[in-house]
């Protein structure tokens, strides 16, 4: 008889200890999801529920192979963006719980909205699938897309027909692109590698496998020291220029209120690279040493007078002519060139 009361009494606190641990997990979560939204900033701390730590003995919150018990939000774990995390709690009574979250970090000044003007119109071949875009002067150089379609091309700005062209075979689907010196980098979209072109004769002189981490290539761009590149996520990776195979670094941009992914076309000049977020009308100013995007621009206008109502013909194209700005799409009729207010 006694046997089977303390059995019984076991189970209930059994049920009670089952009973805290799913609510103090339920706390833990409510609680997150509160803060996803508005996010942090380096610096500031996770004030976690008293639920939870009154009644954890340690709580640690994991990066895949890094961990901390820090509730800080430091730079050396946490990154601009989204922070896919976990949180390890070993209660009071010798449970271990785990729950996975989601902790946005965001820059701490608000970006700036920049305005622009209109000042000039350029023919642009509605065929071509811009996925790289940049001037050398009055010079344009273009890496489009789609299998079977994929070229590198070079132009005179006001004029539609290209001067050169580099067909890719049937199976290359080319994305950025980028000049260093006398050379041409491209990158492909699914097909894992790069290519090295003479800039004057667009001979093949070299290819070269992208990076692991970098699942996909989207955009390219030269910083005067390494090529930045972009694969649809939140992170701009800096290569090597005489190992583009190697990342130099990883920066993670993210505004004040807003995680930016699907970074896609790049442009450095004068010290910020600009970049196009996939299928929304808007270029980013960001300052690469940080992440952090400290300008804006809205070509809502633009887009919409030239996606002739599909919806892959996005913006997709920055570029520089001296100060301003050289702006065009997928499969759009002109390149717009708009001075910066």
């Amino acid at each position: 008889m006694r046997r089977n009361i303390i059995a019984g009494f076991m189970a209930v606190l059994l049920l009670a200890s089952c009973h805290n641990n799913e609510k103090m997990l339920d706390i833990l979560a409510d609680y997150n999801n509160s803060k996803e939204a508005k996010g942090y900033h380096f610096g500031d701390k996770l004030e976690l529920p008293k639920e939870v730590t009154e009644n954890a003995e340690s709580v640690t919150i994991s990066f895949g192979d890094k961990e901390t018990n820090s509730f800080v939000i430091d730079p050396r774990f946490f990154t601009l963006g989204d922070n896919a995390v976990t949180f390890t709690i070993k209660t009071k009574g010798g449970e271990v719980l785990n729950q996975d979250a989601t902790i946005n970090v965001f820059a701490k000044n608000p970006e700036k909205n920049m305005t622009y003007q209109i000042v000039a119109e350029y023919p642009h071949d509605p065929k071509n699938f811009v996925e790289g875009f940049l001037a050398e002067g009055n010079i344009i150089y273009e890496s489009d897309g789609l299998d079977g379609a994929s070229q590198l091309i070079k132009y005179t700005l006001g004029s539609a027909t290209p001067g050169m062209v580099k067909q890719q075979p049937a199976g290359v689907f080319s994305e950025g692109c980028a000049v260093v010196g006398d050379k041409i980098y491209q990158l492909t979209y699914k097909n894992k590698i790069g290519f090295v072109y003479d800039k004057k004769t667009f001979e093949q002189l070299s290819e070269f496998p992208l990076p692991n981490v970098i699942g996909e290539g989207w955009g390219l761009t030269y910083d005067g020291k390494n090529l930045v590149a972009t694969d649809g996520s939140k992170n701009l990776y800096f290569l090597g220029i005489n190992n583009p195979s190697k990342i130099v670094k990883t920066v993670s941009v993210a505004g004040n209120t807003e995680t930016f992914e699907q970074l896609n076309e790049l442009e450095y000049h004068n010290g910020f690279i600009y970049s196009n977020v996939w299928h929304r009308p808007i270029i980013l100013k960001i300052n690469p040493t940080t992440g952090e995007v400290v300008g804006k621009f809205d070509f809502t206008k633009l887009t919409g007078e030239n996606d002739r109502g599909e919806s892959e013909n996005v913006l997709n194209g920055i570029a520089f002519k001296g100060e301003n700005m050289l702006v065009t799409g997928k499969n759009w009729a002109k390149i717009y060139e708009v001075a910066i207010k």
